[in-house]
């Protein structure tokens, strides 16, 4: 049988099949993902093949994990020399931004789209908490989104305490696998509740079913919200280390840098203090935004911007 994990729970995972019926499966043996040391070795989205165990307790084994299309990943908090895959598969990456109360780092939104883009999966921000915004906060929002959408990544400003903005965040989720992420305290779980009215009855189905006996710690899960669409929620991250990308390459991912890399008097620069480097003038110029460059070096150097 085949089917996709829409919940961890560590040791155990939830897999809903092709009818939508949900399945309680551990992994067979160990897995391996080839060249990935990853903390977990199955993610929700993750497509699989399974064997029915038990069918009183409706338990399977899962005995083979199929090829991801792409994956988002970061760095384990538990483990320092291992990775962990937040989620597989996805479509659509939407990172719920606020600059009020908590106020999301630049650092940080600038190392989940490079993440994003790396792995080939298109991203967009959601700046949430609108109706606490003055009317300096609100022009200070739209500099920043014109920032992020002239080099490729479109934003929208919403509120989930006003209702306002879901029905265009509902449009961008149609006929996707959308992951929703973001810190803690940004109001995903409102927003989530607005785009998906009866979660509270789909989280009781999950949670009734995977948590027999089980231990969970909480990963990422995967709501329905109609047979071609599905929102993957993820638990607040707090910091998103890189992952896996070569400081050499790391300006690929910059679309406003990748666009000049063929413009440097070395091909070899690292936009850092070479001479005849293309990006540094254009950073002198203003035509690639200074806070952009700023956590480009930072990831080059490895400093701690996670956050």
């Amino acid at each position: 049988m085949k089917g996709v994990v829409v919940k961890s729970t560590g040791s155990w995972y939830l897999v809903r099949d092709a009818e939508g019926k949900l399945h309680r499966a551990r992994l067979r043996g160990k897995f391996k993902i080839k060249g990935l040391k990853v903390s977990n070795p199955l993610a929700v989205g993750d497509r699989v093949e399974f064997d029915i165990e038990d069918t009183e307790e409706e338990t399977a084994v899962i005995h083979k994990i199929e090829d991801r299309e792409n994956y988002i990943i970061r760095q384990s908090t538990h483990k320092s020399a291992h990775s962990h895959i937040i989620a597989a598969n996805v479509d659509l990456a939407l990172l719920i931004v606020t600059l009020v109360s908590p106020r999301t780092s630049f650092g940080f939104m600038d190392r989940f789209l490079v993440t994003a883009e790396a792995y080939d999966i298109p991203a967009m921000l959601i700046f949430n908490k609108t109706d606490l915004y003055d009317e300096d906060v609100m022009e200070y929002q739209r500099q920043i989104s014109h920032m992020y959408e002239k080099i490729g990544y479109p934003s929208l400003a919403v509120s989930a305490h006003k209702n306002e903005g879901i029905d265009e965040i509902k449009a961008l989720l149609h006929d996707k696998t959308t992951l929703l992420s973001g810190h803690s305290g940004v109001g995903k779980s409102s927003l989530i509740n607005l785009i998906v009215p009866d979660l509270e009855l789909k989280t009781s189905e999950i949670s009734d079913f995977s948590d027999k006996g089980v231990h969970t710690t909480t990963f990422a899960e995967m709501f329905e919200i109609d047979p071609e669409t599905f929102v993957i929620d993820t638990p607040g991250i707090k910091e998103l280390g890189i992952v896996d990308i070569p400081p050499a390459e790391l300006s690929h991912f910059f679309p406003e840098m990748r666009e000049r890399l063929n413009q440097c008097r070395f091909n070899n620069c690292t936009h850092f203090n070479e001479p005849g480097c293309a990006v540094i003038e254009a950073v002198r110029h203003n035509e690639i935004s200074l806070t952009r460059y700023e956590s480009y070096l930072s990831m080059l150097h490895g400093q701690d911007n996670r956050k």
